[in-house]
């Protein structure tokens, strides 16, 4: 039997692409190994949204081709598209196929089997206008279903690399959609995460569907527990998708809203689409509809032009608003980017400082979030078993207000959904007590 072998870099969506070029070789023959081992096939699925990711993406590359000489060595993803050059340059590489044709990775497989010659599979993805159909029935490792809905990017902001690398945005077929959602459902999956590279933009291209449509659709899913949407933008919450929020027993009180900085004059030269009282705005209104709702966020430190004075303002507006968790990244130069050729350019000491000091905030943040639930019956969905102290099970899952819960459980209940009263609140791990299993997903709302 054929064997091949997975690596993957970078976001979500990215695991996810790998998953189902996985079912492609699976429908062949394939036999997946771990890629430590001795493989017929290496598939690396690269990242380029840093530097170092280009850097990385060479360096497994190369793992790869030394593991076994005479292997097929396949690249992918968003650094195969954006230098497949580079990539060819690396000796013992056989394809490199970008964000895109995906599906026609196992006849190149066959050719280079046949004739050994590298092929450059990329095409230019500005042009591409289509949403590539990769299906995933279920995945090897995840308690939680993730469905890629949409792919690209249209915001062009100063710092990122990713429109050319994904291209701009498309939308899936909402029908391919719930289809998908519905093999999910059917394969044991209580929740679905959606994902994609501007997960909210989902629809922007459709005539009169929005993402607000789609969740609908998905609310009528038998079988389905919970919805969660992997990332949003605080304007593409708008009054439709409010209504789902307060209609759908399904929707997750839980958004990701990527803020990036708490400074009008920073958010300006990121090209983000926002002033930061918008921004305030915005989540004091989907409070209002889903008081309980966590609301995190990732943050950008020590962009090109930030000041002390900047930063202290940011600090300010993001303990104002209030996250229950924060992403703190350094801002690092991506070569070909706008934000890279600015002038003003943060030391690198300063930018750690201040991520210390959001680091920090964050985890005072996280744990005032956490300690409201206290006392309060959550739903929680286990992922991991592990051994108590005394030899008894011990789970661990998510919330669906995303707090990660831990509580002695009765063996096999991963992937089920439980009732959970929070016993003790923690920065990143509260401890609860189990109540009842809710095998059935009609109780969910009782």
């Amino acid at each position: 039997m054929p064997s091949v072998a997975f690596y993957t870099l970078g976001c979500k969506v990215n695991f996810y692409d790998t998953e189902a070029i996985w079912q492609l070789f699976k429908n062949e023959g394939y036999e997946q190994v771990d890629f430590e081992q001795t493989a017929d096939v290496y598939l690396i699925n690269t990242c380029t949204v840093t530097n170092t990711g280009d850097k990385k993406s060479r360096q497994i590359i190369r793992r790869a081709v030394r593991r076994n000489p005479n292997a097929i060595i396949a690249v992918t993803g968003c650094y195969a598209q954006t230098s497949p050059a580079e990539i060819l340059d690396i000796p013992g590489v056989d394809l490199v196929i970008g964000t895109q044709d995906r599906e026609k990775i196992m006849p190149y497989v066959e050719q280079i089997q046949k004739q050994r010659q590298p092929i450059n599979a990329v095409r230019n993805i500005m042009k591409t206008r289509e949403f590539e159909e990769l299906d995933v029935p279920n995945f090897s490792d995840h308690t939680r279903g993730f469905l890629k809905i949409q792919e690209g990017c249209n915001n062009f902001c100063t710092f990122c690399i990713i429109p050319w690398s994904r291209g701009l945005s498309r939308s899936r077929d909402p029908q391919s959609v719930v289809n998908q959602a519905r093999q999910l459902v059917a394969a044991g999956y209580k929740e679905i995460v959606l994902t994609g590279i501007h997960t909210g933009g989902y629809g922007d291209d459709l005539d009169n569907y929005a993402l607000s449509d789609l969740l609908w659709d998905l609310d009528k899913v038998e079988g389905l527990g919970r919805i969660r949407i992997s990332s949003i933008e605080a304007s593409q919450i708008n009054d439709r998708m409010l209504e789902v929020l307060n209609g759908s027993a399904k929707m997750c009180r839980h958004f990701h809203i990527p803020l990036q900085a708490g400074s009008n004059e920073v958010l300006k030269r990121m090209r983000r689409k926002y002033t930061i009282e918008e921004f305030e705005q915005k989540i004091a209104k989907i409070r209002s509809f889903m008081p309980d709702v966590a609301i995190t966020t990732d943050i950008i430190v020590g962009f090109p032009g930030e000041t002390d004075e900047m930063f202290a303002e940011g600090y300010e507006a993001i303990k104002r608003i209030g996250f229950s968790e924060m992403h703190v990244f350094p801002y690092s130069q991506r070569t070909g980017t706008p934000a890279a050729r600015m002038e003003d350019q943060v030391d690198e000491e300063v930018k750690h400082a201040r991520v210390h000091q959001l680091i920090d905030l964050s985890e005072r943040m996280q744990l005032a979030y956490a300690e409201t639930f206290v006392g309060q019956v959550l739903d929680v969905i286990p992922e991991r078993d592990e051994k108590g102290l005394s030899g008894e099970g011990r789970v661990t899952g998510f919330s669906d207000n995303y707090l990660q819960v831990r509580f002695d459980a009765p063996d096999n209940l991963t992937g089920k959904l439980c009732r959970v009263q929070l016993t003790e609140a923690g920065v990143n791990l509260c401890q609860g007590k189990l109540v009842r299993v809710l095998d059935d997903v009609a109780n969910v709302t009782a």
